[in-house]
């Protein structure tokens, strides 16, 4: 069974109280954690939970300046964590200190449009170097 998009309720914003319902512990302490060191001042990105139409669901929209490094999304038992990257940005990523199955399964993404994705599925802290390392990747992208 495919895993289930939530926050889907234009009603219900994601305040902290509704994403620890909506995830198990493990999940939402995993979160919690992410989002804290994003926005601290070694980071310094700044969060924005918004609805969109068009998917009929909240997305967190993570910015640095006007510049959008990722977006996250709630799922059944994970949240997701996307990144957008063009074709001149391959050659620097394959050399990023991430783990070597997040490398493959990028450069097999079909591109949307000029942009090509890359998705992480978060359950643990256990995932939070890699997705860190790709987090400061893009920061620093001229």
């Amino acid at each position: 069974m495919e895993a289930q998009m939530l926050l889907r309720d234009l009603e219900v914003f994601p305040s902290e109280e509704i994403l620890s319902k909506e995830l198990d512990v493990r999940v939402y302490s995993t979160l919690a954690s992410f989002t804290s060191t994003i926005t601290s001042p070694e980071y310094g990105l700044e969060t924005e939970w918004r609805y969109y139409n068009d998917g009929k669901a909240w997305l967190c929209k993570v910015t640095h300046k006007k510049k959008t490094i990722l977006w996250m999304s709630i799922w059944e038992g994970f949240f997701k964590v996307s990144f957008y990257f063009t074709e001149k940005h391959l050659e620097a990523i394959d050399t990023l200190e991430i783990s070597e199955t997040i490398k493959q399964a990028f450069m097999q993404t079909k591109p949307i449009g000029r942009l090509i994705p890359m998705i992480f599925d978060i359950t643990d802290n256990e995932q939070l170097q890699d997705l860190l390392t790709v987090v400061r990747f893009k920061k620093n992208l001229k």
